[in-house]
C-alpha cells in the first residue's frame, strides 16, 4: 500500500511560459535542400583574397616586425653602452676630485712651480677627456638650491648669500648629457644670522 501524495504544481515563471508556447511549424525541407550544405553568404564588399595576396600581406608584416626588432636592439645597445660608460665615468670622478684637491693643496703649501704646472696639465687633459665623453661639470656655488642637482650636507647662516642658495660647494657635481651623473655636495645658506 502506497500513498500517493499530490503536490501543487510549481508557480509558472515567465520563462516557463515561453517554453510552453507552441513553436511555429516550419515547412519540411525537400531532398535537394537537405543534401546541399549551407553556403556562407558572400559579401559583395570583400573580394576573395588570392594566395599571392595572403603571402604579400605576411611578407609586409614580417618586414615591419623585423624593422621594429632592429630598432629595439639598436636602442638597447645604446642603453648598454651608456650604462657601461656611466659606470666607468663614476669610477673616474673621484680621481679628478683628488687631482683638484692636490693642486689646491700644492698652491697653499708652496710646492715648486714646475711640479704644480705639470699636475695642472695632467688635470686639464683629464678634464678634456671627460668632456669629450659628454661629462659636464655642475657649478653650484651661488645658484639656487635644486634637489635634483644638489645634495645638501648642511645649512649655515650667511649674510652674503640669500636663503635657499648654495653658500659653498664641497664636492663638484657632474652630468652626462641630460642625466645626472653625480650630485654636487653643497652647503645651503639659511639666510642672515639672527
Amino acid at each position: 500500500m502506497t500513498k500517493k501524495h499530490h503536490h501543487a504544481p510549481p508557480a509558472a515563471s515567465p520563462h516557463a511560459e515561453e517554453a510552453n508556447r507552441p513553436v511555429a511549424e516550419t515547412a519540411p525541407a525537400t531532398d535537394s535542400e537537405a543534401a546541399a550544405p549551407a553556403a556562407p553568404p558572400e559579401s559583395p564588399a570583400e573580394p576573395q583574397r588570392t594566395p599571392e595576396d595572403v603571402l604579400q600581406d605576411r611578407l609586409l608584416r614580417l618586414q615591419a616586425d623585423f624593422e621594429n626588432y632592429r630598432k629595439r636592439m639598436d636602442r638597447e645597445k645604446k642603453d648598454w653602452i651608456a650604462f657601461a660608460a656611466e659606470k666607468l665615468l663614476l669610477d673616474l670622478l673621484p680621481v679628478l676630485d683628488h687631482f683638484e684637491l692636490g693642486l689646491a693643496d700644492s698652491a697653499k703649501s708652496g710646492a715648486p712651480a714646475a711640479f704644480t704646472e705639470g699636475f695642472q696639465l695632467v688635470c686639464n687633459q683629464f678634464r678634456a677627456v671627460l668632456e669629450k665623453a659628454g661629462v659636464q661639470a655642475i657649478d653650484a656655488e651661488g645658484a639656487a638650491f635644486d634637489p635634483h642637482l644638489h645634495e645638501a650636507i648642511t645649512h649655515l647662516p650667511s649674510d652674503a648669500v640669500p636663503e635657499g642658495h648654495v653658500a659653498a660647494q664641497t664636492r663638484r657635481g657632474y652630468k652626462l648629457g641630460d642625466r645626472l651623473l653625480r650630485a654636487a655636495q653643497v652647503v645651503v645658506s639659511s639666510g642672515p644670522a639672527a
